[in-house]
């Protein structure tokens, strides 16, 4: 599916408001393709206020609400899955966690059984826009769908 960003941000803050935590969501895509976007998209439905900086150099953030937690990590530093329980990441996926994780291929293996995989593109030839895939792992939570392409 081909998204613009307001189309993008309007079905992160849907996921955030709507979503039955506990969700883990795994961004896939290359550098500017829309992963922290979509991420704070997600933060704001879920309630968080205030800036949202990418996590490139604090590898986490934690956000509180007042229903939720909203964790964002981004792992394109990380070298080694070994490297992972530093960030608390055998904790992740509590009760009334939102978990987003940018660069999730540097986790191998040690991935959530139930998870999302969000995968963004930029299609060639239709910028600004954004493509984006869905795919679900294992039996997550529900996420709201797709705004639909208009005709």
């Amino acid at each position: 599916m081909i998204l613009s960003e307001p189309d993008l941000v309007r079905w992160g803050e849907r996921i955030g408001r709507e979503v039955l935590p506990p969700l883990v969501v795994a961004l896939r895509g290359p550098l500017g393709a829309g992963k922290s976007v979509l991420a704070r998209a997600v933060a704001r439905g879920a309630g968080v206020r205030g800036p949202l900086p990418s996590p490139t150099f604090n590898l986490v953030f934690r956000y509180r609400t007042p229903t939720s937690e909203v964790v964002h990590l981004d792992l394109f530093r990380i070298r080694d899955p070994d490297e992972l329980p530093e960030l608390g990441w055998d904790e992740l996926g509590a009760p009334g966690e939102i978990v987003l994780v940018e660069w999730p291929e540097r986790a191998g293996d040690r991935l959530p059984e139930h998870r999302w995989e969000v995968g963004l593109s930029m299609p060639k030839g239709v910028a600004p826009l954004r493509g984006v895939t869905v795919r679900k792992v294992g039996d997550p939570p529900a996420l709201p769908p797709l705004p639909v392409e208009p005709p």
